[in-house]
């Protein structure tokens, strides 16, 4: 099967369900927040096997940042987040491994922070009073078309690398035809559903587009330098659960934020 037909594929199977348990919300999506939590920290886990992360800890302490996004906001999403760095201090300390226990430690937060406290943000923006579902259907229909309007223009007229030492594949030209489809998702969604200003709505997809991007190359680096080329094969032509997630992580913490700063949430 062709790279490109598995994507369909998995993206005509995927789609729906996310869409769908977005829409319930609730327990609904933290249990699918969950579940892509510890899928993603397992690919993590494997990539960074080298440092020795406390995976365990890596769990619990995104797990629990999780918990505390769904039952208490964002206070409690940062208590359940911190709680890794004392569950990766401890565990290190009991197991006694060889591997430095900055090092150990500093991989395990790392893991937590990027995955469990950028997913807990999903939760956040969902639990929003009244448009909470408003805004996370917008954000994640904007990164998806950001996605793909970046892949196909890159690969139909790409010629200018944008970051050849971490993503050869990615272009200006891709990165500009991605920013006109999320700027333009963002504007149709919101403003026109009368959430926010015309101005708020541009400034928040402009984020978006820069924020998708940056998450995709955060997770490039790592890949590079543990010298991985995807971090897994569960999904496909899409790599792994990591491979789809590092844009929607780091759009899901930028748009909270912003529609926060606009005084939205």
């Amino acid at each position: 099967m062709s790279p490109l037909l598995s994507r369909i594929l998995v993206a005509a199977v995927g789609l729906p369900i996310v869409l769908a348990l977005v829409y319930a919300g609730g327990w609904w999506l933290f249990a699918l927040a969950a579940v892509a939590a510890v899928l993603a920290l397992h690919e993590y886990a494997l990539m960074m096997r080298s440092l020795r992360p406390v995976t365990l800890a890596a769990y619990a302490g995104a797990l629990l940042t999780l918990l505390g996004a769904q039952l208490g906001g964002l206070q409690w999403t940062a208590a359940g987040f911190l709680t890794t760095l004392v569950l990766a201090f401890v565990l290190h300390w009991v197991g006694q491994t060889r591997q430095s226990a900055t090092i150990a430690i500093a991989a395990t937060v790392l893991g937590a922070g990027w995955i469990g406290l950028c997913l807990a943000h999903l939760l956040l923006l969902r639990d929003i009073p009244d448009k909470g579902r408003l805004a996370t259907f917008a954000v994640l229909l904007a990164v998806w078309a950001g996605d793909i309007g970046a892949f196909f223009a890159g690969r139909m007229i790409g010629r200018h690398k944008l970051a050849p030492r971490l993503s050869p594949g990615k272009t200006w030209e891709g990165f500009a035809f991605g920013t006109l489809a999320t700027v333009f998702v963002m504007f149709d969604a919101l403003y026109k559903r009368h959430y926010i200003s015309i101005g708020d709505s541009l400034i928040l997809g402009l984020v978006l587009a820069v924020a998708g991007p940056l998450g995709d190359l955060f997770e490039s680096a790592l890949k590079r330098d543990m010298q991985v080329k995807d971090s897994g094969r569960l999904l496909g032509g899409h790599g792994g659960v990591l491979d789809r997630l590092d844009a929607p992580l780091f759009a899901f913490v930028a748009a909270y934020y912003v529609l926060r700063a606009f005084h939205a949430v």
